[in-house]
């Protein structure tokens, strides 16, 4: 994702003091710094090092342990960030899927447009693509190529300090585009404000053969151009990010699931029908629900809905599927918070995992009010069925 180009030159004078032989051995000693000890540490290392260079390593120290979440402890470690740099870069696992997809349609050179602090890059790299990193940020180019260094992949990756709207693509098998979607009053939900806005992200992908857009998950599907595939990735139950393809399957809808890499397609279905709440209840994963493909999902759970308006599906029969987590149902009752007490009490409930969907109950407040006690565990799952309010109980179906 872009950078603004607002870096003043004294953040870029510490950023490079941090590559330096005396600062990378301080990112080292304070690769396993406690936060919370931070100024007792800062005022002994100033006593044999410049305070500004102290300051500098102090926040890398911080940046690269937020990344681990991200990148993993081995890349992390050994990577440069910026704050909005951490927050805004593509997960590891996602950037991996996306460079084995370009890689696979044969791709090998690749402009990435508003390449941040060079997730998407490093990943691409890593597929075999050789990846021309533009961003209009100076700071972030210099983290852009100090990553590239520090992974030994300077080879593959040119970083170019420029704005995007001006590079020209020609010769390049694919462009990859992820436009900043934040802006100074916090996220941006129209596309057209994006920065560069969506629509010219959409013209310079249909320049080159191949093309990715990252766009926000919740992007309205009739804003999606009819050439384009949409894509949903979600990682670990998460949706992480939605992607408009050019050149691949346009007007296809995918829900793609990580880590395993399942990937659902659409198929035109219509909606379910609803029908009585079955012995098993599905929940599908958010990615299928963004990508409005409950239906393919309920196709091959030989399932319907619960309610018209509500993506739980219900079959009388377990199906292992990964496109949703599973739940074996003992109990379907009209809501009411005394007979739940009741219920709960008696069968010695002392760990629920609250669920809602389409219900007003709150699941922290009702939690307050349950009182739980006892060895046991449920699932209680707050939702409508056939119009009206519902608790659902049950249990997770173990794979």
């Amino acid at each position: 994702m872009s950078a603004p180009n607002d870096a003043p030159d004294d953040a870029r004078t510490a950023f490079t003091a941090l590559l330096t032989e005396e600062g990378r051995a301080l990112l080292d000693e304070l690769r396993d710094h406690d936060p919370a000890q931070e100024l007792a540490t800062a005022t002994r290392l100033r006593r044999t090092h410049a305070p500004e260079l102290v300051s500098a390593a102090l926040g890398q120290a911080r940046l690269r342990q937020r990344a681990v979440a991200k990148f993993g402890a081995e890349d992390a470690y050994r990577m440069f960030f910026t704050p909005n740099g951490v927050e805004q870069a593509t997960r590891a696992s996602v950037a991996a899927h996306r460079a084995r997809r370009f890689a696979g349609l044969g791709v090998r050179r690749l402009a990435d447009l508003c390449c941040g602090i060079g997730g998407d890059a490093i990943a691409l790299a890593r597929a075999g693509v050789s990846v021309l990193a533009v961003d209009r940020s100076p700071l972030t180019c210099e983290v852009v190529r100090a990553n590239a260094d520090a992974l030994g992949l300077a080879d593959r990756i040119e970083v170019r300090c420029a704005d995007v709207t001006e590079v020209d693509t020609t010769g390049y098998d694919a462009v990859f585009v992820d436009p900043a979607r934040r802006g100074g009053r916090g996220r941006i939900f129209d596309p057209e404000a994006y920065s560069p806005p969506l629509s010219w992200a959409v013209t310079a992908a249909r320049t080159a053969p191949h093309a990715a857009l990252k766009i926000a998950p919740g992007v309205p599907h009739e804003a999606i151009p009819e050439d384009a595939e949409a894509e949903w990735i979600s990682d670990g139950g998460d949706v992480k990010e939605a992607v408009l393809w050019f050149g691949t399957e346009p007007g296809a809808r995918r829900a793609t699931l990580l880590p395993g890499g399942a990937s659902l397609t659409g198929r035109g279905l219509p909606d379910p029908a609803v029908r009585p709440v079955g012995r098993y209840l599905y929940e599908p994963d958010g990615a299928v629900i963004r990508a409005h493909l409950v239906a393919e999902a309920a196709d091959e759970l030989d399932g319907g809905l619960i309610d018209e308006t509500i993506a739980y599906i219900t079959a009388d029969e377990p199906r292992a599927t990964p496109y949703t987590a599973a739940y074996e149902i003992t109990d379907v009752l009209p809501f009411n918070l005394k007979r739940l007490k009741a219920i709960l009490r008696q069968r010695e409930v002392g760990v629920a995992v609250i669920k809602k969907r389409g219900s007003a109950v709150e699941p922290e407040e009702l939690r307050k009010k349950l009182r739980l006690a006892g060895p046991n565990s449920c699932v209680i799952v707050l939702t409508r069925v056939a119009g009206a309010p519902a608790m659902l109980l049950g249990h997770p179906v173990k794979d």
